[in-house]
């Protein structure tokens, strides 16, 4: 079991449902926004990976998919942030949607940001979010404080049983 002092442990699971909830929220927003697809985000990437971004955003059978996707990804990741569940799978995952937002439009010097999200150079809120979904899976908390931990007391409880019919 992971030591912590009571201020790390109330920091990494404060931070922990901040990026759920920024997961969730905007999974939601876009659920409920009937005229929000990605096609517009995809179809203006830019860097390397563009001709797969555009390419993906300009594919009309396949837009209605990647939307559904994203939105159900974020509201699943965002929940189980939040409530401490399947945590580090859904950093994983939270992790792989993030470096794609990132790809499609990477905050480098010698290509435009669009407007209104900001001026980066490098580093970006993706890429924070990334950095800090990492920091949740090397020092996890839903052990302690998240649904989680009703699973590992549920082990335990059924091996001290069994322990003791042995």
């Amino acid at each position: 079991m992971n030591k912590y002092t009571s201020t790390q442990l109330n920091l990494l699971v404060i931070v922990r449902v901040m990026i759920g909830w920024h997961f969730l929220y905007e999974g939601i927003v876009k659920y409920y926004n009937p005229n929000w697809t990605a096609a517009g985000f995809l179809t203006n990437s830019e860097g390397i990976f563009a001709p797969i971004f555009k390419n993906l955003g300009q594919n009309a059978s396949m837009i209605g998919t990647i939307d559904n996707l994203n939105i159900m990804l974020q509201i699943v990741i965002g929940l189980c942030l939040i409530l401490g569940l399947f945590t580090r799978v859904s950093a994983w995952l939270g992790i792989l949607l993030l470096s794609m937002y990132y790809l499609a439009l990477p905050p480098f010097p010698t290509l435009s940001t669009p407007s209104g999200i900001g001026s980066y150079l490098i580093v970006d809120r993706n890429l924070i979010e990334i950095f800090t979904l990492a920091i949740i899976i090397v020092f996890p908390t839903s052990h302690i404080i998240g649904l989680e931990r009703f699973f590992k007391l549920a082990r335990m409880n059924k091996s001290n049983t069994t322990q003791i019919q042995a």
